[in-house]
């Protein structure tokens, strides 16, 4: 009987890969991963098999690696940020339920941590972190979610906020915000965090959607108590200065 690490590599470049996430990659005889994650670690792991898999087959995804752990291999199942947190942790355990193989979550840096590091310090007090994606969620929950995390005075971090085919769930979101936070309220929007791409841009809940916001792009909304100095997104912790 093999062994499974579902591995949550960070936002995909080695620097921000935990030893321990780099280990279980390196301990592994086979890493299978949606292939623009594989497409990541490929020049790191050449020397691994790598096994791609296709957006929407996550169950397919697990369920491949549930047998070849089956078959006495060590398999990593990679995906980016924390497996934990939109990632595959979940379901990894939930298909591997009565197997009898071994499943080992490894953490990673998530996308708002290392988002918010390139920003500044945005999520140093109470935040909520909400994907916009309708796709396994109900639109009018993550409508109430919005509401209540604005309402709560929550620094809100926004995952899959538009792509090609879902363009007018930011727009709504902002406008759901903007009726618990001011206009001036700083946020950060990220793109291609820790990859080559990396970019970023510090505006306002106003006037953040003249901003490019692609599938590529964490947003971070800061509360009430944000601010921003020297370039850098702050929101205070309550220390007294």
């Amino acid at each position: 009987m093999g062994k499974i690490y579902v591995v949550g590599m960070g936002p995909g470049n080695k620097e921000n890969m935990t030893f321990r996430a780099y280990k279980a990659m390196e301990d592994s005889d086979i890493l299978i991963g949606h292939k623009t994650y594989i497409n990541l670690v490929e020049d790191m792991f050449s020397h691994k098999e790598l096994v791609r898999s296709a957006m929407k087959k996550e169950v397919a995804r697990c369920e491949e690696t549930l047998e070849l752990a089956r078959d006495g291999k060590v398999v990593s199942l990679i995906s980016s940020g924390d497996a934990g947190v939109y990632g595959m942790a979940g379901i990894m355990l939930e298909v591997a339920i009565g197997s009898g193989v071994d499943v080992e979550i490894i953490p990673g840096v998530t996308s708002a941590n290392a988002s918010g590091a390139v920003a500044g310090a945005p999520i140093m007090h109470d935040h909520a972190t909400i994907s916009l994606s309708d796709l396994l969620t109900d639109w009018e929950l993550i409508k109430r979610r919005l509401d209540l995390a604005s309402e709560g005075d929550f620094v809100i971090s926004l995952y899959n906020p538009k792509s090609f085919s879902r363009t007018t769930q930011i727009v709504k979101a902002r406008d759901i915000m903007l009726k618990h936070k001011g206009e001036d309220t700083p946020v950060a929007i990220v793109r291609n965090t820790g990859r080559e791409e990396q970019e970023h841009i510090l505006t306002t809940l106003k006037d953040m959607l003249d901003e490019e916001i692609n599938m590529f792009t964490t947003v971070i909304i800061g509360n009430s108590k944000t601010y921003v100095a020297d370039g850098r997104m702050i929101t205070p912790r309550g220390y007294k200065l």
